[in-house]
């Protein structure tokens, strides 16, 4: 999961579809396109919409995204289309571009629907973002599982 500064959207994100897949099977994290809050945790409105819903996401921490990640994760899924250019800058080969994907295609395939950024809004951007992510890791977790079994 890849958002900007991997305290918002993507820690959401990496909970709820943690949440949703066996972890014997399955091993799901997030990063950064940039590097800002590397080895801080999400944003606290992040900690505690997730905390609301069930999900404790106060143990993440914050990672950069770098190439190294094409070959840890066999899928990479980004919030908006500018993660999307920004991963794909990375990529070092076609199978390497071929793992990234827009979450929100889970909901709206092919749409190029982003994630909005809440940072900077109120705590209810925060909520909706959560809504959003709840609906499309529902969907990935049914075919990553269908998938995987």
């Amino acid at each position: 999961m890849v958002c900007l500064g991997n305290i918002c959207r993507s820690p959401l994100a990496e909970g709820l579809l943690t949440s949703k897949l066996p972890s014997i099977t399955f091993t799901v994290d997030s990063a950064g396109t940039g590097n800002w809050h590397v080895n801080k945790q999400p944003d606290k409105r992040s900690i505690a919409t997730a905390k609301k819903n069930g999900i404790d996401i106060s143990h993440q921490r914050g990672k950069h995204f770098t190439s190294n990640f094409f070959d840890l994760y066999d899928y990479i899924y980004v919030m908006d289309g500018s993660n999307y250019s920004e991963v794909l800058l990375l990529a070092k080969t076609e199978e390497h571009k071929s793992k990234v994907q827009l979450i929100l295609d889970e909901l709206f395939p092919g749409d190029n629907v982003d994630v909005p950024d809440p940072y900077y809004g109120l705590q209810n951007g925060f909520d909706m973002v959560y809504v959003m992510l709840d609906e499309a890791t529902d969907l990935l977790a049914k075919k990553l599982i269908a998938k995987h079994s």
